[in-house]
């Protein structure tokens, strides 16, 4: 997220130079990198955060926003505008009910609390068993999949119940072994979902009032989130089926390419897109596969590189993808699952390591966030050469059968028994300050960036830095041009020369960095 100077002083240095060919104010100032989770898996639902994290943590771990007791579930959290969302088990008027709950993001404060259907699971996890689908956030709407496949769409403000769509009843849905675990993936103004119902399975309903706007397709649902991706250029979506893998366009259905790859029991993996890679795994023995996605004119084709029957294999732990490689919690559901570095081209495996558990892994600053099952957070450099871990928290009690969540430089984890806040962000750096530019009659100017306190800036800042001018500061961001000509970074101090034409009479100049 970057603050923007001229709406949020906050931490910003302001100078007014005058003189000269022009006067020209000067801004320095610094804002966060982060963002919102608004979903299942982050806002591209591909497990990658944005966010700067501490590399090193505090021999104690990192510090503790808050932490509450919650009850029973495997949902993951989804983070948007100050409210933390995820589902839990509770007892309402002696019946088990899932029931969406909304936090204050910054205290762990309840909020409110909906019910959205019946909490009863076939062939259960025993200890903790609790709603398997996370929340997804668009504006001020709250939308949860339920175990029995009703689709709720909450005021985010008060929790109340826009609309709901039981899935079963108006598609001829049926509910699969162990319930729905999938959450809706949003897409613009779409929800993509699969309803498991007759010949026209797959499905698109609008955000605004859950009308439907396709049904296609007889490919029988999984516990598995579907992905949106680009793919050689072509935004779509991916779902992983009983019969394998099957890409749509979003907006009308239509099947771009297949992969066959039916399953034996069940899987709540979702696919992995790697460039136009795409991965798959189920467990009970169905092991992993890849297929490499061509296109010739409109013809699309999914060409199977590796599959590995057995030797690898995916339950409800998703791998991320980074640099070429999946990084991921492999096995059958044990407390020794091992995290494995695995070549998304060839499915040779890098190395293991075992002893996490059948959790979940981001990709968070470059680095792996792996939450343990027994509820420890890791840090792991992402090196295919060897495993090195980085940092180690004991996090949470109870079980933790899903994914972190990170916004604004916080990780955001639960598990069956607790929900925790954790504070990674890194300090800022230095603040910035504009020297006196140099203007010259043709139009040229000469910028100096340099620390506020004297010390050098170093290298790795430079892509956070940005310089923007304007003759017009009256008239509002929208005026700002930011300029196009390189950072020079001397002896400590950034430098550079632009050419911005006839000089106005005044010139303003803006500089943002993202940390």
């Amino acid at each position: 997220m970057r603050r923007d100077g001229l709406r949020d002083a906050s931490g910003w240095t302001s100078i007014l130079v005058a003189g000269g060919l022009a006067g020209c104010l000067l801004r320095a100032g610094l804002a966060a990198w982060g963002g919102e989770w608004p979903q299942y898996r982050g806002p591209t639902g591909d497990g990658v955060s944005t966010d700067r994290i501490l590399k090193q943590w505090p021999v104690g771990g990192p510090r503790s926003v808050w932490k509450k007791a919650v009850t029973d579930g495997f949902s993951s959290f989804a983070v948007s505008e100050g409210k933390a969302y995820t589902l839990v088990k509770r007892t309402i008027s002696g019946q088990a009910q899932e029931v969406c709950l909304a936090l204050n993001a910054d205290t762990g404060t309840e909020l409110w609390a909906t019910p959205v259907g019946q909490a009863k699971y076939d062939y259960g996890a025993r200890d903790g068993d609790g709603p398997r689908s996370t929340p997804s956030i668009k504006g001020d709407r709250a939308y949860v999949l339920s175990a029995y496949l009703v689709l709720y769409c909450l005021n985010t403000a008060d929790g109340q119940v826009i609309w709901s769509k039981d899935l079963v009843a108006l598609y001829g849905g049926s509910v699969i072994s162990w319930q729905n675990a999938a959450s809706p993936l949003i897409l613009d103004d779409l929800i993509l979902v699969n309803c498991n119902g007759g010949s026209q399975r797959l499905a698109a309903l609008r955000a605004s009032d859950g009308s439907l706007v396709w049904r296609g397709q007889s490919d029988r649902m999984t516990h598995s989130t579907p992905v949106a991706a680009t793919i050689l250029g072509v935004p779509q979506v991916v779902f992983f089926t009983q019969s394998g893998l099957v890409s749509v366009v979003s907006t009308s259905g239509q099947v771009l390419w297949r992969y066959a790859f039916p399953y034996s029991t069940s899987t709540a993996a979702s696919p992995v897109v790697a460039g136009d890679i795409v991965y798959c795994s189920a467990s009970y023995g169905s092991g992993a596969g890849a297929v490499r996605i061509t296109k010739s004119g409109s013809t699309w084709k999914a060409t199977e590189i590796w599959r590995k029957p057995g030797d690898l294999e995916n339950h409800w732990s998703t791998p991320v993808h980074y640099n070429g490689y999946l990084y991921g919690l492999f096995g059958a559901a044990s407390s020794t699952n091992p995290l494995k570095c695995v070549d998304a081209a060839t499915g040779e495996e890098q190395w293991s390591v075992s002893g996490f558990g059948p959790g979940g892994v981001l990709v968070v600053d470059g680095k792996i966030l792996v939450l343990s099952q027994s509820g420890q957070l890791v840090l792991v450099e992402p090196d295919p050469s060897g495993y090195r871990e980085l940092a180690r928290y004991q996090a949470l009690a109870g079980k933790c059968w899903n994914v972190p969540a990170v916004s604004n430089g916080r990780i955001y984890a639960r598990s069956t028994k607790e929900a925790v806040c954790l504070d990674v962000a890194p300090p800022p750096p230095p603040r910035l300050r504009l020297l006196p530019p140099v203007c010259q009659a043709d139009g040229r100017v000469q910028l100096q960036i340099a620390n506020v306190d004297g010390s050098s800036i170093t290298g790795d800042r430079l892509g956070g830095i940005e310089v923007y001018a304007t003759s017009a500061v009256q008239a509002g961001l929208t005026n700002w041009t930011k300029l196009a000509s390189p950072l020079v970074l001397t002896n400590g101090v950034l430098r550079l020369e632009s050419t911005l034409g006839a000089a106005p009479a005044r010139r303003f100049f803006l500089v943002l960095e993202q940390y």
